[in-house]
Parts: structure tokens; C-alpha cells; sequence
């Protein structure tokens, strides 16, 4: 049974392998709708294995997921979708040489007929895609320009609002601005902001970046090999300490002292 109080999504205790390879070990995480929580770390760290088992890629060998209190194990992403668990990839699984609003309605076009008579509803689809990009706070004065031609920037957004107008309570957004330039950077992190504040969705932001993270997170986890590193709250956290902990955290300090205690003779 769902608990109305429970976090959209939470995961306890998660554990993922490749053979003799563990991925992910005792993984906690929690996201509740209208925050924003960060999940940061190196290439290796397990963002990817992650957030492929929230969003029903593969299966967690070990612990609990919840979606509003009640245990799954999704076996697709269109069960994670019909949940309202949607991911947003780097690919963003647009079409560059298609409308603006063909993209928008990729998979899920709106049709209007019956029989061989059965035919696109552009109007509504053309109608639909305007309204729900002003939602978001992008004007675009063309819907039938190649979504190509849209700044790298714009075209995250569109995949976004595209996810919001399909139901999605929990927005996975995988490195959104790794592509990108500081303007272009600075538009997505607007919107991930919109996403929360007024949508009231809860996003799982997926970022390498600790000052793009720090800019719009709530909560931050950062993994490192598979396990967290940090789990923290923005209240219990500054940037500078976020960083030392994306930087390599307690072995970083480690290593750091080591460094410092080596003689000249030993270095020899």
C-alpha cells in the first residue's frame, strides 16, 4: 500500500555486481518530491549503475528500492515510467532533424481519426508543445525548426518539460551540463530549479560538477567506488567540503598526510 508520508523514492542498503566486479554496496538514498538531490562522483563511481537501477535498466542484487513506500523491482524502464520514475540521458533520445514538436511527442503522438482515416493531431500536439515549453520558460517563435538547430542548452530543456508533461514525479537528469558551456550550463540549472520549486518534482541530478551541484542541490550523495562517500544535507554542507569529498575525501587526506611525513631519505 502506498504511504502518502514516504519519500517518492527510496533506496536502502543497495547492492549491484558483475560477476566478481561490485558495482554498488550499501547505497542509501532518498528523494522526496520538490528537491533537488545531487549524485556526484568520479567516472568508476557507480552514478551510472545507480541510477540504471532507479529508472529500471537492470536490477539490484541486494536491499530494498520503494517507490512511495511499497518495495519493486522494476524489469523495464517503461514500468519505472508508469510509476513516474523518469531519466533524462546525455543522449536525451531526441532526433535532431525533426520539429520541435515531433520531438516533443516522440513514441507518444497524439492521433485523431478512426481507421484508414487514423492521421497525426498536429494542431494538438503543435498547441501542446508550445504550452508546456512556456510552462518551462522557453519561447521558441518556430515549433517546425529541427530540434537540432537548438542550443545544447534548449534542447535539455525540452527533454525535460517533455518528461514533466508525460507524468514524471522523479526526474533523473544524467550529467546534463557536461556538454555544455557556462550560459548554456546556467539555462539547465534554471530549470532544474523550475522542476522542483513549481512542479514539485523530485529530481536526481547526476553531475561530476560540485559547483553546478551546489547551485540547486538539497541533498548530496557522492559515491566513490561503489559506495558513499557523502551523505549530507545543503544545511550540514559547504562547497569547500563538498569538494574535498569529490576530490577523494578521507583517502585524499590520507595520501595528503603520508606526502608530508615522507623524509628526504625515504623519498630517496
Amino acid at each position: 500500500m502506498k504511504d502518502p508520508s514516504a519519500p517518492v523514492v527510496a533506496l536502502s542498503n543497495i547492492g549491484k555486481s558483475y560477476g566478481i566486479i561490485t558495482a554498488l554496496q550499501g547505497v542509501n538514498l532518498t528523494v522526496s518530491k520538490g528537491e533537488v538531490t545531487c549524485v556526484l562522483g568520479d567516472n568508476g563511481a557507480g552514478k551510472s549503475t545507480l541510477i540504471s537501477i532507479i529508472a529500471g535498466l537492470i536490477r539490484h542484487d541486494q536491499g530494498t528500492y520503494k517507490v512511495d513506500g511499497e518495495p519493486v523491482r522494476f524489469s523495464s524502464p517503461r514500468e519505472a515510467l508508469d510509476r513516474g520514475i523518469a531519466a533524462v540521458y546525455q543522449t536525451l533520445a531526441l532526433v535532431p532533424l525533426l520539429p520541435v514538436w515531433r520531438n516533443f511527442f516522440l513514441g507518444s503522438e497524439i492521433l485523431k481519426g478512426s481507421g484508414p482515416f487514423r492521421r497525426l493531431d498536429v494542431k494538438a500536439m503543435r498547441e501542446t508543445t508550445d504550452t508546456e515549453l512556456h510552462r518551462m520558460g522557453i519561447n521558441l517563435a518556430d515549433l517546425d525548426q529541427p530540434v537540432g538547430t537548438l542550443s545544447g542548452g534548449q534542447r535539455q530543456v525540452v527533454a525535460i518539460a517533455r518528461a514533466i508533461h508525460f507524468g514524471a514525479r522523479v526526474l533523473i537528469l544524467d550529467e546534463p551540463t557536461a556538454a555544455l558551456g557556462v550560459t548554456q550550463s546556467g539555462i539547465v540549472l534554471r530549470y532544474i530549479v523550475a522542476a522542483a520549486r513549481e512542479h514539485g518534482i523530485g529530481v536526481i541530478f547526476i553531475t561530476h560538477n560540485p559547483h553546478h551541484a551546489y547551485m540547486v542541490g538539497d541533498h548530496f550523495v557522492v559515491l566513490a567506488r561503489g559506495e558513499v562517500e557523502l551523505d549530507a544535507p545543503r544545511a550540514e554542507l559547504s562547497l569547500e567540503n563538498l569538494m574535498f569529498h569529490m576530490a577523494g575525501g578521507s583517502g585524499l587526506a590520507a595520501l595528503e598526510h603520508e606526502l608530508h611525513d615522507q623524509t628526504p631519505a625515504a623519498a630517496s
